[in-house]
């Protein structure tokens, strides 16, 4: 580990201690929002990318090539997009993986006030799993539009509408958290109901 990187996670361990002590309840929040999300993107590379852009390419081609559209290459972060006249490369990366968006969630809610330590748990799952295949529902949106337009709609189907997609759904897993919290306790409530009817 890099020796900046270390003094510089003392110092935020060390200002995370004394607005906690002063009750700086905001500032707390921020800071250890953005000081986790600097470390989850950080420590990320290369195993976490890696592991969700497998993981993102594997979920895109189960669907993809269950109605021919797609063939993966995920020794090369690929997959291959056929249609009617021609083949087009998708090429997986960092931005596709998820990750960023993914440590943005987790940094929030690892420091979020309103809920205990097992609801935190909870939907850090749950919004890990939700972004996940929000990102695989996104390409495989990408895919079926080049599968169906051809290459020349491929900038319109990623860069634009798979993107409003995309964040769509990140930003309603964002609301039904923070925004709306007692939507959110009341999932998680509904959720241990469930569990202890399963259980009797």
């Amino acid at each position: 580990m890099n020796i900046y990187v270390l003094i510089g996670i003392i110092v935020w361990l060390y200002l995370l201690s004394v607005m906690k002590r002063s009750k700086l309840t905001a500032f707390y929040y921020i800071l250890g929002s953005v000081g986790l999300f600097y470390l989850l993107i950080l420590f990320s590379r290369p195993y976490w990318v890696w592991y969700l852009t497998q993981l993102v390419i594997k979920a895109v081609d189960l669907f993809g090539s269950w109605f021919h559209m797609t063939e993966d290459f995920s020794q090369y972060s690929l997959i291959v997009i056929h249609s009617a006249k021609e083949q087009m490369n998708l090429y997986v990366d960092y931005e596709c993986s998820g990750v960023i968006e993914t440590a943005a969630f987790l940094g929030l809610l690892t420091f979020y006030p309103l809920y205990n330590r097992q609801e935190k748990v909870f939907y850090a799952l749950f919004g890990t799993f939700w972004i996940f295949a929000s990102n695989v529902i996104r390409l495989l949106f990408v895919v079926a539009f080049v599968h169906f337009g051809g290459s020349g709609t491929y900038f319109l189907a990623h860069s634009i509408l798979g993107r409003l997609v995309f964040y769509g759904l990140v930003i309603t897993l964002y609301y039904h958290t923070f925004t709306y919290s007692q939507v959110a306790k009341s999932l998680y409530e509904k959720k241990n109901r469930l569990f202890e009817r399963g259980g009797h």
